[in-house]
């Protein structure tokens, strides 16, 4: 199957034929394109903008700044026998936690050209960086959809720990390429940084780019899923996915939550149990679904970088998620009650407050830049100031 897609006139034909039928989807139902459309703008200025611009200056300045290097150097130690990439990608790691999606693969993208990890590396981190945030399964999945926040703190430690799972399942890709090891140790390198003016006009500029580009995917497809929703489209892949056991509305669930995360979990409202929605929830979480892929791919146009690595991480990450989840709920006794707590968890999100959505994101940005500086702060004076720095005006 895979060699008969990589024929060239094939793919012309494929994408031909795709081209046409959205064209024509969009001519004879406009009015539904431009409900999807005002659905994805509204969701981009209340939640997308104010939610991940300040993440992406921070991830901008901990790298153009130093501090990632400094922090390399403290966790060498740590990262290289873990994960087998550079302590610098630490950086990522976190502000993949805290950030949500793309943060933390835009950061190991940023790792990688400014040479503090190699490409080996950067695939390995992209495998499983790139995480949800904690306001998001707290307050939108746990107690929104599930009316429970207990069931949010649940999502969430499972979410991290299949990430580090798949963070040590994935050190050993590309074993043959050895990047260096722990056990010889290097000199050195001095850590070149640029200044504060220059890394903050930099920082702004390009996260306003990146913002842009991923609030234009958001747009897309919100109009793609509205648009498949009218024409029954999303019902023949529920109907067919069917085949393979699963329920009419529990495939209906699963296929919205493959193409779009936000889409997937407010389908789960309303769902009987907790295993099962909880584990549904807590793969649609660490697949993060077709539209957050298409964010991370288009940083990675023009990288090297594979996407195979990176979408293999992100299966493994929802699957391991899921069967944590479901055997936590098992074992743990957390009582839950499904409702209409959301009936559509997109038009809750949209709800937001702008101003509200910008100060919580802005100060907790600002709060791990604080940590990042006290951090390396404290890794220079224990150093004496013997670091060189080499300024880049």
């Amino acid at each position: 199957m895979l060699r008969i897609l990589r024929q060239k006139w094939l793919r012309d034909l494929l994408t031909t034929i795709a081209v046409l039928v959205s064209a024509t989807a969009l001519v004879a139902a406009p009015e539904q394109a431009i409900t999807g459309a005002k659905n994805g703008l509204t969701l981009c200025f209340n939640v997308i903008v104010p939610s991940l611009f300040p993440f992406f200056v921070l991830s901008s300045l901990v790298v153009d700044l130093g501090l990632a290097a400094y922090l390399g150097r403290a966790l060498e130690g740590l990262m290289r026998p873990l994960f087998r990439v550079s302590g610098s990608c630490s950086a990522a790691v976190v502000l993949g936690f805290v950030g949500g999606y793309p943060v933390g693969a835009r950061t190991a993208l940023q790792l990688y050209r400014q040479g503090l990890c190699s490409k080996v590396e950067a695939e390995r981190l992209l495998a499983f960086c790139n995480n949800s945030g904690p306001a998001f399964i707290f307050g939108v999945v746990g107690a929104g959809v599930f009316g429970d926040g207990r069931v949010g703190l649940l999502l969430y430690l499972t979410h991290a720990l299949a990430s580090l799972l798949v963070g040590l399942l994935f050190r050993f890709y590309g074993g043959s390429r050895r990047m260096g090891s722990s056990s010889s140790p290097r000199k050195a390198k001095p850590i070149g940084t640029l200044t504060l003016p220059a890394a903050f006009t930099g920082a702004v500029s390009r996260s306003f780019q990146s913002t842009l580009n991923i609030c234009a995917f958001v747009v897309f497809f919100s109009v793609v899923l509205q648009l498949l929703t009218t024409w029954g489209a999303l019902s023949a892949l529920a109907d067919a996915l069917s085949l393979l056991g699963l329920s009419g509305q529990w495939a209906h669930r699963l296929v919205a939550g493959l193409l779009e995360l936000s889409s997937g979990v407010s389908s789960l409202s309303g769902a009987s149990g907790l295993a099962g929605p909880a584990s549904m929830a807590a793969f649609m979480l660490g697949w993060a679904g077709l539209s957050v892929h298409c964010q991370v791919l288009s940083f990675l146009l023009d990288s090297g970088l594979s996407a195979r690595v990176y979408l293999a991480g992100k299966l493994c990450h929802g699957l391991i998620a899921a069967a944590l989840t479901w055997l936590a709920a098992r074992l743990l006794p957390i009582s839950q009650t499904v409702s209409h707590y959301l009936i559509q968890q997109t038009e809750s999100i949209a709800a937001l407050d702008f101003s509200t959505a910008l100060a919580i994101s802005t100060c907790a940005a600002f709060g791990c830049w604080l940590l990042f500086t006290v951090l390396c702060a404290t890794l220079a004076r224990k150093r004496g100031g013997k670091t060189v720095r080499n300024r880049v005006y």
